[in-house]
């Protein structure tokens, strides 16, 4: 990469200035007794009878307060007589295997230990009905057998599609219950099927299968629970397009419509499933599909650790670096494009020795603009919006704008001896 890197070395990289995006900052205060007093409701107590087993989902996002609300919930159930379980529900995430889905949950504090009930996994899936059509309604194989089913999720816009349900209950009881077979069936008909599909095979699932109540969490734009609501069985359909509408009210942006380069430090399936919420990135797999910052050049720099090698939606990138690509694991990785029928988003972009390469390239890349006159952002990840760094020539417009307050002065990028930030 000889040549590469002297082509790139002298590209000039923008001083830098923190700035801080105002944001409704609305948050519960305790999870646990919001939980509680939600549990605790005569119509969600009478689909309790002693001594059934229970099934919990668990999925594979980075839920604020997951394992605590499912320690709750567990809690509750057992008080009442049921024996609940928590079983990871996440489709083909994990590699598609039972132990690295159980892997994945044990991430986010979902262990036997700490939620006081059993977690088991298994990927096998039972046909509990069909669809008019004829396609076979799958899930998995132990919520099957359970006596009851309690489905669990963070209510929020969906990466792929807009609908009346995007990613939340009915979303966890499709994919997440239907585990890679189930996932695949829904994905089967492509992208642009798949949000009319989630809905069908939703319902499917509520008829034939004994869910009792669904628990939808909303986050506000910080990553913290402002909201918990028990469902009925009958109430969450009917409801959760509500809380989709106040989850989206409550999310972050960025507070900019269009940058010449984004740096993003960290993508990951605990941050989005596709790596980098498009919400707030602005890279669609789906072309009528709009939202989120108009970036002409995204270039990223890691990953998480929680993502376990997992790169889905770093085909969105034009550039990463070496690093991201070496933590890459395809077993991780590629069952979600095979489940899913989409390839962009396990792709491998233009990738770089160095983290200061990575973000020169995407500088240098910039059609239309000298590399010296480049507009700028850079953010943790998509999740993390409350501070972001922004371009020097991008102050006077934040100064324009009353939620977003200026708390630094301009700072050069400092890299180690190896070229990277962190």
């Amino acid at each position: 990469m000889g040549s590469v890197n002297e082509m790139l070395k002298d590209i000039p990289i923008p001083k830098m200035v923190r700035i801080r995006e105002k944001f409704d900052r609305t948050a519960l205060d305790d999870v646990a007794a919001a939980v509680r007093k939600e549990l605790d409701r005569d119509e969600v107590i009478a689909r309790i009878r002693p001594g059934m087993t229970i099934a919990l989902t668990a999925g594979s996002r980075g839920v604020a307060n997951i394992a605590l609300v499912i320690r709750e919930t567990a809690s509750f159930l057992k008080e009442h007589g049921a024996k609940p379980f928590v079983i990871p529900a996440m489709g083909s995430h994990g590699g598609s295997t039972a132990e690295g889905q159980l892997a994945i949950i044990r991430e986010y504090g979902v262990t036997e230990d700490y939620v006081g009930c059993p977690v088991i996994a298994t990927m096998d899936t039972v046909k509990i009905g069909e669809l008019d059509d004829g396609r076979p309604i799958m899930i998995n194989r132990l919520a099957a057998e359970a006596d009851a089913i309690i489905s669990i999720n963070r209510i929020k816009a969906h990466t792929a599609f807009h609908g009346k349900y995007e990613s939340g209950v009915m979303k966890m009881l499709t994919i997440g219950l239907g585990c890679q077979f189930g996932a695949q069936v829904c994905h089967r008909q492509g992208i642009m099927h798949l949000g009319p599909n989630v809905e069908k095979f939703a319902f499917g699932i509520l008829k034939n299968a004994n869910v009792i109540l669904g628990i939808g969490l909303i986050e506000n734009a910080f990553d913290q629970t402002a909201m918990v609501r028990v469902m009925t069985k009958e109430q969450i359909p009917v409801e959760e397009p509500v809380l989709l509408e106040k989850a989206k009210s409550l999310m972050a942006k960025i507070l900019f419509p269009e940058v010449d380069v984004m740096v993003v430090d960290y993508i990951g399936k605990n941050i989005s499933g596709e790596g980098m919420d498009p919400n707030v990135s602005g890279r669609w797999i789906v072309p009528n599909i709009q939202g989120g910052i108009d970036a002409q050049r995204i270039a990223v720099l890691d990953i998480t650790d929680e993502t376990l090698g997992n790169v889905v939606g770093l085909g969105m990138a034009d550039t990463c670096s070496k690093r991201v690509v070496e933590k890459m694991d395809r077993d991780q990785t590629y069952p979600n494009s095979l489940t899913s029928t989409v390839t962009c988003l396990c792709r491998i972009p233009m990738y770089f020795d160095t983290q200061k390469l990575t973000i020169q390239a995407a500088i240098k890349m910039a059609a239309g603009v000298e590399p010296e006159d480049v507009t700028m952002i850079r953010i943790r990840d998509t999740l993390s919006l409350g501070e972001i760094w922004i371009s020097e020539n991008l102050v006077p417009k934040a100064r324009e704008n009353p939620l977003i307050e200026i708390i630094g002065e301009p700072e050069e990028m400092v890299f180690n001896d190896d070229g990277d930030l962190f």
